[in-house]
């Protein structure tokens, strides 16, 4: 039984991973398995601590994951508006692009709604087209940073619950 669960944990951090690069909440599924695999043992093998930590972790993944098109897009100039349609636009390209293309469609709908979100918002404060792209283009690019520092965050938060887990399979 105890390998059983060991091997469901990884599987719910591989699952996790795999989430996480499709811009969902593969951290907080991680997270949820640890808090399981924990209170299946009676708090002992992970420790109140480590998940703590492992949660403000997947919180700040996600603020980060969230604000890096806009602080992209203001660092390029944008309006706040440029930077409120890049979240707004990556948010829709996510919805709209999925639905024929599923799976890979959240992530190219998202950097494709990131960068026009930001270009048609900026274009409603200037009439200069090549700024807007420029804008868009940052905000694009905060929107990949964005990703890869949340997809980055579920691998370190699945090894840290998968090492937490080996340690108390020992001991």
């Amino acid at each position: 039984m105890e390998i059983a669960l060991f091997v469901i944990l990884i599987l719910f951090c591989i699952t996790g991973v795999l989430l996480a690069v499709l811009q969902l909440p593969g951290s907080w599924l991680i997270l949820a398995a640890a808090v399981g695999y924990d209170a299946y043992h009676d708090w002992s093998r992970l420790g109140w601590k480590w998940l703590a930590g492992l949660a403000a972790f997947a919180i700040c993944a996600e603020v980060v994951d969230t604000l890096a098109s806009m602080i992209a897009a203001r660092r390029a100039g944008a309006s706040r508006r440029a930077a409120v349609g890049a979240l707004i636009g990556g948010f829709l390209g996510m919805l709209l692009v999925s639905v024929p293309l599923p799976i890979i469609g959240v992530v190219i709908g998202g950097l494709i709604g990131c960068f026009l979100g930001a270009v048609a918002a900026e274009m409603t404060k200037r009439d200069d087209v090549a700024f807007g792209v420029r804008v868009g283009l940052f905000a694009t690019l905060g929107r990949a940073v964005g990703l890869a520092f949340k997809t980055a965050a579920a691998m370190v938060i699945g090894g840290a619950t998968i090492l937490l887990a080996i340690q108390g399979l020992r001991g």
